[in-house]
């Protein structure tokens, strides 16, 4: 327990010296970038002595105490993440990591991002939490740049992408109540499609494909259909029978395993929807806000949604989700019909704020789509012409690598190497969702340690 008390006994510092620390912000420059630096005495990995910090033995420790104190939900790695910087992170030994993982495409700036911190810093002196009793500026602030970045005219906040679809699926049943007040058979059901992940909760977990995520807690929502990711004809036939309130779709499916929809799809959809009243949502949780080197992902289709939810990257690390709708599907969202008490707080909009200032940039958006492209031909030069690997497919900064095993010992391979990455798919597909701040020297470096790591493939497949 010593080990893990270091956590709790080392001292930040006062809220007045943190805002002494950014008060001469605009006079520290490095190349004309502001640089914001807190000191709250966490040493580099490696320096100091690890014993008083209470490293030693830290990790074991920290697993141990985890698996009796933790519902066990989770398999994690067994590694035990101290800190981290840009895009390295640092174990409780002092062990560095290329993070390619990004905590699951949701550190879009990476770890300690200076405007960032700044941010959520200054609003933690401010105000951090009023409950959605009160107005707060900084929900109205991020909800203006949202609106104005997008398709959308309104926008309801939420605490994580599982919320964000909850509440779409609200939504889109009370538009169609709305919509038709005296029909007695109303369109209550929905589509979702084959290698579809939409969340946990019990709504969006009905949506979500995988067998095994549902059925331990059958029966889950009804009036969910299945269909093929990319069938036009049956997503068609089934729009049109008149039952259908939404289709839910991702334009780039993450968790499934980085399969991008064609626009022909899309379109399909969305004139489907059109002729029926059933309302289009994509769900951009992963796949938006930058990481295809688009703001949001459907506009390299030039198609558009009636509703989009967002969340993971969209506060930098804290949790937020967002429901983003038109004029036409907020006008059926009354007082009381749905709510939340820690959605929209200011603390979480503020850093959101920041986060969707950089990354809607045009020239950061550039960035993403050029380190993307750059990524995806160096991981076909190098490991192309190896027989394990199938595909490299994703669009930007979300990568996936289709492999003819399991990933799993790729996965470990590559962190005992010092990089870390995500399965996504059936368990054959590497996932590679960086922060959208890596530099092509990192990139370069991921792609040399999955060349080199990529042997231990050929005893997978002789066992």
């Amino acid at each position: 327990m010593a080990s893990i008390q270091f956590l709790l006994n080392n001292t930040l510092p006062s809220a007045s010296d943190l805002r002494h620390s950014f008060s001469g912000l605009s006079g520290s420059s490095n190349g004309g970038r502001a640089i914001a630096c807190v000191k709250v005495g966490v040493q580099a990995p490696g320096s100091g002595d690890s014993g008083k910090m209470g490293f030693r033995g830290a990790s074991k420790e920290v697993m141990e105490a985890e698996g009796r104190l933790m519902v066990g939900t989770y398999a994690r790695a067994p590694v035990v993440i101290s800190h981290g910087e840009g895009c390295k992170l640092y174990d409780a030994e002092g062990r560095e990591y290329l993070d390619m993982t990004a905590g699951i495409a949701v550190n879009a700036l990476g770890h300690g991002d200076p405007d960032w911190l700044k941010a959520v810093v200054e609003q933690a002196n401010t105000l951090t939490h009023v409950s959605n009793m009160f107005y707060s500026i900084p929900q109205v602030e991020l909800a203006e740049r949202l609106v104005s970045c997008s398709f959308a005219d309104r926008v309801f906040f939420s605490n994580s992408g599982t919320e964000a679809n909850e509440a779409a699926i609200k939504f889109a049943r009370k538009f169609q109540r709305f919509l038709h007040p005296d029909q007695k058979q109303l369109a209550t059901e929905f589509i979702s499609f084959s290698n579809s992940f939409h969340g946990r909760t019990m709504g969006s977990l009905a949506l979500t494909s995988k067998e095994n995520y549902r059925s331990p807690f059958e029966p889950v929502m009804p009036g969910v259909t299945f269909l093929e990711y990319g069938n036009i004809h049956a997503a068609r036939e089934l729009i049109q029978s008149g039952k259908i309130a939404a289709v839910f779709v991702e334009p780039i499916q993450g968790e499934g395993g980085i399969y991008s929809a064609t626009k022909e799809f899309l379109q399909s959809l969305r004139s489907a929807c059109d002729d029926a009243g059933s309302l289009l949502v994509f769900d951009e949780v992963q796949c938006g806000l930058g990481r295809t080197g688009y703001l949001w992902a459907h506009e390299s289709y030039g198609i558009f949604p009636d509703i989009m939810t967002l969340a993971k990257p969209l506060a930098g690390g804290l949790p937020i989700g967002a429901v983003l709708v038109t004029e036409r599907v907020a006008s059926a969202i009354k007082y009381g019909d749905h709510g939340s008490t820690f959605a929209g707080g200011p603390l979480v909009c503020k850093a959101a704020v920041a986060v969707l200032d950089k990354i809607s940039k045009p020239t950061f958006l550039d960035s993403v789509s050029k380190k993307g492209q750059y990524f995806k031909e160096l991981l076909m030069q190098k490991l192309g012409g190896n027989p394990h690997v199938r595909e490299v497919r994703g669009l930007g900064l979300i990568v996936g690598l289709e492999l003819d095993v399991p990933a799993s010992p790729l996965v470990d391979a590559c962190r005992n190497s010092g990089l870390l990455i995500l399965t996504a798919g059936k368990g054959n597909v590497i996932r590679i969702v960086p922060p959208l701040i890596i530099s092509e020297e990192e990139l370069e470096l991921a792609a040399e340690i999955l060349l080199k790591c990529l042997p231990v493939l050929d005893k997978t497949k002789s066992k």
